[in-house]
């Protein structure tokens, strides 16, 4: 399926991770992989992708872990603090899924950048730490750092985008960490700060979008 009738149509279920792709056939190699915040599913963050990307292939995915109404990528136990195996499987997964669902549509890694807000976000550092080379440009959306034991994984090459909110006090204080963590280990870093809390909005997007032209830019395309 391809087109439209993905487009319109429900999620496809035959991978690991159930998911949507969405502007398939457009024009471009970049495309975006996103990865939804904790109690919803992938259809959230389409309407930011969309702001941020308008004619960029989006894939969006949904996580495996049951939360309220929604889904989550891998499982709590705090707030801040989180389940060390259930992120190391989560992330071997979609390390698999994410060369899967490349190969099946086409689409080059390369040229992907992956979008997480929130859970979504720390997944996305987790599969950067664990799984070196699947990521190479990241947009993370109010994130902490959650893996207990990090590897010496080689971040060079990669980019990062960091936004956290300046009112968000469950995850604000600890998105420095993750910031210095990524710098350490090779990745170059862009960290912002917008005037809100966790929520995201529009003043992500317009960041993201200039961030991501930037890039292209800088990489002749």
């Amino acid at each position: 399926m391809t087109g439209a009738s993905v487009e319109n149509g429900p999620p496809m279920l035959d991978l690991a991770f159930p998911y949507r792709l969405l502007g398939a056939g457009k024009s471009g190699r970049a495309c975006l992989f996103l990865l939804h915040g904790s109690g919803v599913d992938e259809t959230s963050m389409v309407p930011l992708a969309r702001r941020i990307a308008p004619d960029a292939p989006l894939i969006a995915v949904r996580g495996r872990i049951p939360q309220e109404d929604g889904f989550r990528w891998f499982e709590r136990i705090t707030p801040t603090r989180f389940g060390q195996q259930s992120i190391r499987v989560e992330t071997a997964a979609f390390a698999a899924f994410a060369s899967e669902v490349a190969a099946r549509h086409g689409l080059d890694l390369a040229h992907a950048t992956f979008i997480g807000y929130s859970n979504g976000a720390n997944l996305v550092s987790s599969l950067m730490l664990l799984h070196p080379g699947i990521v190479r440009s990241a947009a993370l959306l109010r994130p902490m750092p959650v893996l207990d034991k990090v590897p010496s994984t080689d971040l060079m090459g990669t980019r990062t985008l960091i936004i956290a909110g300046a009112a968000d006090e469950t995850y604000g204080p600890f998105t420095p960490h993750l910031v210095t963590l990524l710098s350490r280990h090779g990745s170059e870093i862009d960290a912002r700060i917008v005037p809100s809390g966790h929520e995201i909005g529009d003043p992500d997007a317009a960041i993201v979008e200039r961030w991501l032209a930037e890039s292209a830019a800088a990489q002749g395309g």
